[in-house]
């Protein structure tokens, strides 16, 4: 056996550019290589109909159709997969156009917590497709690569031979698979279906050059303004400042991946806060850049079709043998990150920015600042944060107490 060339082998931290086509669209990511397809449909695609369970091919929770066959998307790993076509359960059907097994499931009632039901309806696809004329009492043994927590067996059994006798001659295929058709989240306002279907349509990603970035004018959905005293004289701090490479790896998190010239960037950014998992890409143009300030504008999206822009301001003083480095943000967020509550999200901001301004002394000082591309730690920001309002809520609980201890004495 022949050893594998050098470009087949990638570090484990190692990341792989993978180009799929999900429910009819296609979509470039960049992933490090242990990333499961199941993760990368949830995580990275917002796609998350795809229900993970036991991560060892045993439920089928995670079942979704790879060129046309079922697989298990937890035992797979995305860029295995560079050039196929996936299909998930948001791409059977639309809300108001179910597919008839979405239907047929709401009819019989085969669907309790609804875990399972993802899985079964992809599994019950996959089956009457390539078996059109399956018999009824075959689809105990046909379907027992599902298991289904709530034991509604008899109702899924039900659901699907009634599907099975009504296209003996081949079921429709997805109904939902078509260019730019990828996310399947609910719409404000909309009900779900079977599974959690239902349509939403994936806006285009335009990165492809420089353009004005225009900040709404509105107000912004954080405000952050804030003051950190840096060990690093001036003259150092300026230097990082000058270096935009330099500077955007101090920020936990971003990545600067091209240089369009003339002050404009490409890059990511990635964040993890709880369950929701955040990777934005898009522009940064650097609208001024002295040795004691730096102003930019940038805007990304996510691939969960949620947004962010932000103007940026920073200002480097001397402050005794140290330097005082001011940030002035104003950040404007649509999507799943703009669910969380604006006094969290401004909290958890600036700990990231607490973060930005250490890592820049530490560049100022000569060593390589001590962040990564990684995406910063939910636990870490979140407790910051926490302790934060604990100790305001503590004060307001003691100062009323410090008072009348006074007034006694």
């Amino acid at each position: 056996m022949n050893p594998p060339s050098a470009q087949a082998l990638t570090q484990a931290d190692g990341e792989i550019e993978v180009t799929l086509t999900v429910n009819g669209s296609p979509v470039s990511m960049t992933l490090p290589a242990r990333v499961t397809l199941s993760d990368a449909l949830r995580d990275h695609l917002g796609l998350t109909g795809t229900h993970v369970g036991c991560e060892h091919g045993i439920c089928g929770m995670c079942t979704v159709l790879v060129d046309g066959q079922a697989a298990r998307s937890c035992l797979l790993f995305a860029v295995q997969l560079d050039g196929a076509e996936v299909t998930t359960v948001e791409g059977m059907g639309r809300v108001d156009d179910l597919h008839p097994l979405q239907e047929s499931f709401g009819r019989h009632h085969a669907l309790q917590c609804g875990f399972c039901t993802p899985g079964f309806l992809m599994s019950s696809y996959d089956l009457l497709s390539h078996e059109p004329g399956v018999a009824r009492e075959d689809l105990p043994a046909e379907l027992s690569g599902v298991l289904c927590r709530c034991t509604g067996y008899r109702n899924i059994i039900d659901a699907v031979d009634e599907v099975a006798e009504a296209h003996r001659c081949g079921i429709p295929g997805p109904g939902n698979c078509g260019s730019r058709t990828l996310v399947g989240r609910t719409p404000a306002g909309a009900s779900g279906a079977a599974g959690g279907v239902a349509q939403e349509t994936a806006a285009p990603e335009d990165t492809s050059g420089p353009r004005h970035i225009e900040l709404p004018s509105g107000e912004p959905t954080i405000a952050i303004d804030l003051t950190s005293e840096l060990n690093s004289g001036p003259a150092d701090v300026a230097r990082v400042l000058g270096d935009v490479r330099l500077l955007a790896r101090c920020l936990p998190g971003a990545e600067l991946t091209d240089d369009l010239g003339d002050g404009w960037y490409r890059g990511r950014a990635r964040i993890a806060l709880g369950p929701v998992r955040l990777s934005f890409q898009g522009l940064a143009q650097v609208l001024e850049q002295r040795a004691d300030r730096i102003v930019l504008n940038a805007q990304g999206k996510d691939t969960g079709g949620g947004s962010a822009q932000a103007g940026i301001v920073m200002l480097a003083t001397a402050s005794g043998a140290g330097t005082s480095l001011h940030a002035d943000a104003k950040v404007f967020l649509t999507g799943r990150i703009a669910g969380f509550g604006r006094s969290l999200a401004g909290d958890v901001s600036k700990r990231m920015f607490e973060d930005f301004a250490r890592a820049i002394d530490q560049a100022a000082a000569g060593a390589e600042p001590d962040v990564s591309a990684r995406p910063p730690s939910a636990v870490a920001l979140l407790g910051g944060a926490l302790r934060a309002h604990a100790r305001v809520s503590l004060a307001r609980v003691l100062r009323p107490l410090s008072r009348r201890r006074s007034k006694n004495r």
